[in-house]
């Protein structure tokens, strides 16, 4: 940008290119002599997804325009967990996992139950309609006193770039709030008390109203609809703080759920998604190993490679990885025991033919005396196929 007296120049960059905008692009314009050099570069360390770098060209990411069709109306709880895992000073990592416990336990638990509480106890005594406030209490003045200095907090946290904390502050105005309501319990004291509950949920929602400012940086969506449910416009910064955002008898709109829970069976579905495209790019990547060193072809006609029947099939108790066949060789029965139980149903295998080597010594695995090696092939992700004729053959039929 050409200099100009007005001008603030700031560059959001990552860790690997500290370098060029701090000492070598500088230096350009600088030569140059008609451009502003920046003010700043704050410069952020790597978001990971899932553990494994961000990467578009593998199509490890989370695209914006599949976020915005699958999850609808959830801008912002993306916008606030990443803000919250925001890699300001150290590498840091976004999981689904975490993307729904921030949403159910901050944004709906704190944030979302604190507004909803205060109007709809707002609709259900005064019918919408704000409270004046009567006398104060020391809790009341205790809890003015918390949330005074939060624009200038707020403020100072933005204007050092440490947006992961400024957000945390804002939030921290609705765990005052929450726990505003719950110490006072205005459910209970309407019984005894009314004119003490007008108080209480009159400065419950000057907090609710002073929530819809401070989060408008970072949640601007729903702030938007916030404002909606409490029938103002615009969002003053300056005003963030005040305790007159709602005047007593203003008329509020009606109320609705701010944010909602993520169910399990979201989160399932992209993470599977995640793991379907990791899948993809070792299935691209899969290279053959290396052929191993030759043999002497008396050493091949030594092993002595059969077709068998499958007669039965178990599992193997207390063994994960162990199937128990009894094998039809076209002379007896034998039993083999094979590592493929994480890949097969015993059911599917009976009445199949597959290959084995029928001459290895007899050795006992879990106590079962295996009379052979069933023959299986092992996929780029570790599954196993077992390996057998293409059409049926006599049991006992040698691979030659």
């Amino acid at each position: 940008m050409v200099e100009s007296p007005d001008t603030r120049m700031l560059h959001f960059i990552g860790k690997d290119n500290i370098v060029f905008h701090c000492i070598v692009f500088p230096a350009m314009l600088m030569a140059h002599g008609e451009y502003h050099l920046p003010d700043n570069v704050p410069a952020n360390e790597f978001l990971n997804l899932e553990d494994d770098k961000i990467s578009t060209s593998r199509n490890w990411a989370v695209w914006l325009d599949e976020y915005l069709r699958e999850l609808p109306g959830k801008q912002d709880v993306l916008r606030y967990v990443l803000t919250a895992n925001a890699p300001e000073t150290k590498d840091n990592n976004f999981t689904w996992r975490d993307f729904q416990a921030r949403n159910n336990n901050e944004l709906v638990a704190m944030y979302g139950n604190f507004v909803n509480r205060a109007l709809q106890l707002t609709w259900k005594y005064y019918d919408g309609v704000v409270p004046a406030c009567g006398e104060l209490t020391g809790a009341d003045r205790a809890v003015i006193a918390e949330f005074a200095g939060v624009k200038a907090e707020v403020e100072r946290l933005i204007e050092a770039f440490r947006f992961r904390d400024a957000q945390k502050e804002a939030m921290n105005l609705a765990r005052i709030g929450n726990k505003y309501l719950a110490d006072s319990e205005p459910w209970k004291v309407v019984k005894t008390d009314p004119d003490r509950v007008r108080t209480i949920l009159h400065l419950a929602l000057q907090l609710v109203a002073n929530l819809a400012i401070a989060f408008e940086p970072f949640l601007p969506f729903s702030s938007a609809r916030l404002r909606g449910m409490l029938a103002v416009e615009g969002a003053e910064w300056d005003r963030l703080g005040s305790l007159d955002l709602l005047p007593a008898g203003h008329q509020l709109a009606k109320a609705e759920l701010l944010f909602e829970k993520i169910d399990d069976s979201l989160v399932e579905a992209q993470v599977q998604k995640l793991l379907d495209t990791k899948k993809a790019n070792e299935e691209a990547a899969y290279k053959a190993a290396p052929v191993k060193p030759d043999i002497a072809f008396d050493d091949f006609t030594r092993l002595d490679i059969r077709v068998g029947t499958v007669v039965s099939c178990e599992r193997v108790p207390k063994a994960d990885k162990l199937l128990k066949f009894r094998i039809d060789d076209g002379l007896e029965q034998r039993t083999i025991v094979s590592g493929i139980a994480r890949h097969y149903d015993p059911a599917d295998l009976v009445g199949k033919q597959l290959c084995f080597i029928a001459n290895l010594p007899p050795r006992k695995l879990r106590g079962i005396e295996s009379q052979g090696m069933i023959l299986s092939a092992e996929n780029f992700d570790g599954s196993l196929a077992v390996i057998a004729p293409q059409r049926e053959v006599k049991p006992g039929s040698p691979v030659c």
